[in-house]
């Protein structure tokens, strides 16, 4: 078909083609070279995919801080439906929040020692179900371990390329905000992704506004770049889908778009949604002219922060190793135009810089300039900073690919980033795990002394903050919160600060 033709698939060119059928040099690939390219790929995504086993591992020292004080003796009294009951009618509105937070809080410290390995095996899988839908559909063929080298890098550059892994990956409050959020919402791409016949097609649609409704009712921040993203795939569907999947995609993204404008809806006429805004001065100073102002100074700084944190090189190794080895698999029938990937990937950026102040001005009201240090907010937009570094790392190793005297180096580049990036991910993690550790013993000690107590008729007992990561706790820099909720998950009338463990 003729190259640039509105509404056409752009095929390669013919030394392209060539190179599909092999190597990057035009070579075609035998059996046995394409089997040991398969295993080097594999055992390459060991790297992530050991950090994150790891990092799941360190599950078995989360102990409640925190937000976590409240949640427990509210679902440990009133149950999950209690949990939205409360939030709807008095903390925030966010129905599917409280559901989430109820389904970890329910079975007390067990809930909180589960969250992080169960949510990290959900992120794994979704991000590797996306990457190898998406590339199928674009009709790109990759060696076998490329899709889960892809998924597993940006997962774990993702959970733990933050300033704060432990409020980013292993405290529930924050993460099902922050983190659980965008991940959640990328499980909508999937029906698209896979549907062929019409009923299919209905309830990609059909599931695209199930997950605004749910998104919206999650994190505000979530549904406003869910939103974004949606009106960007919105305006460039002409130019990244053809055929019948331009139309599909169009009424995909309407329908997530009017699933998120009615969550939206359910979640500001809440009592709960009001008595928030009420009580940070959402409702007049948001838009305010300062507020504004502030907002764009602080994500500038947050900006900063992201363009000189080196781990996030990971995402871009990984997509530097996808473009070097992704080729053309021939179909005319893709629904994806090549020829505007540079296109894609600027809306991908500038989705992200447009999502990531609005999520700024959303957040400022609550903390001021420090939301510009408060890391955990960031993950509402941090997924999509990475998968766009990736994007850019993917185009990057499409102008690489060329004879093996040029390629051969640029993926031995890639593959020592790779694993320099995950060598210093596990250090990070693994002085935080030493931390975990530490207070793990020493709040386990604390509440059996506190329960002993407490069975033993104590109405007034001694609590001894025990912090890690910055988490708040009782009589610590924040002041006496929550000690109340400390009180009633230990059943007695009130705790005092303690100065040392018993």
């Amino acid at each position: 078909m003729a190259d640039g033709a509105p509404g056409t698939v752009v095929t390669e060119a013919p030394r392209e083609a060539a190179r599909s059928a092999g190597g990057a040099d035009g070579t075609r690939e035998t059996d046995g070279e394409r089997r040991r390219t398969d295993l080097r790929m594999a055992a390459l995504a060991l790297l992530p995919l050991g950090l994150l086993a790891a990092a799941a591992l360190l599950g078995q020292y989360v102990r409640p801080g925190a937000d976590d004080w409240c949640f427990l003796p509210a679902a440990r009294d009133h149950g999950i439906t209690g949990m939205i009951e409360k939030f709807y009618f008095e903390d925030n509105g966010r129905i599917a929040n409280a559901l989430l937070v109820g389904a970890y809080a329910k079975p007390g410290v067990a809930g909180h020692q589960w969250f992080a390995p169960v949510t990290g095996l959900l992120t794994l899988g979704i991000l590797w179900a996306v990457t190898a839908l998406g590339l199928r559909r674009a009709a790109l063929r990759v060696p076998r371990g490329v899709p889960l080298l892809v998924a597993s890098m940006v997962t774990a550059v993702f959970l733990f390329a933050s300033p704060n892994t432990y409020k980013t990956f292993y405290w529930p409050a924050s993460a099902v905000s922050h983190t659980v959020a965008p991940v959640l919402a990328c499980t909508a791409v999937i029906p698209l992704l896979l549907a062929r016949s019409r009923r299919q097609r209905t309830a990609a649609a059909a599931a695209a506004a199930a997950a605004g409704v749910c998104l919206a009712t999650l994190s505000e921040q979530a549904s406003v770049v869910g939103v974004v993203v949606l009106s960007a795939v919105l305006l460039l569907a002409g130019r990244i889908f053809t055929g019948r999947r331009r139309t599909l995609a169009r009424y995909w993204c309407l329908a997530g778009i009017a699933g998120t404008a009615a969550g939206t809806l359910l979640l500001l006429t809440s009592p709960g949604s009001r008595t928030r805004r009420e009580r940070y001065g959402a409702n007049s100073s948001m838009f305010a002219p300062e507020s504004l102002g502030g907002s764009l100074d602080a994500f500038g700084r947050i900006l900063g922060t992201l363009l000189t944190s080196w781990h996030y090189l990971g995402a871009v190794a990984a997509g530097v190793l996808l473009g070097l080895m992704c080729r053309s698999g021939g179909s005319r029938s893709a629904p994806v135009v090549l020829r505007h990937r540079s296109l894609l990937l600027a809306g991908g950026i500038l989705a992200f810089l447009v999502s990531g102040y609005l999520c700024t001005v959303i957040a400022y009201p609550v903390f001021g300039p420090g939301v510009a240090v408060v890391s955990r907010t960031w993950n509402d937009y941090l997924l999509l900073y990475v998968v766009a570094l990736t994007g850019g790392g993917a185009l990057l190793g499409r102008a690489l690919r060329g004879p093996a005297r040029y390629t051969g180096p640029a993926r031995a580049a890639a593959v020592a980033v790779c694993a320099v990036c995950c060598a210093g991910l596990a250090v990070s993690l693994g002085h935080l795990g030493a931390d975990m550790s530490e207070r793990a013993r020493a709040w386990d000690q604390q509440d059996r002394w506190l329960r002993a107590q407490a069975a033993g008729g104590a109405r007034v007992l001694p609590y001894t903050p025990l912090s890690v990561a910055g988490m708040g706790e009782p009589f610590g820099k924040h002041g006496s919160w929550p000690a109340g909720c400390v009180a009633d998950h230990y059943r007695v009338d009130k705790v005092t600060h303690g100065t040392r463990l018993p």
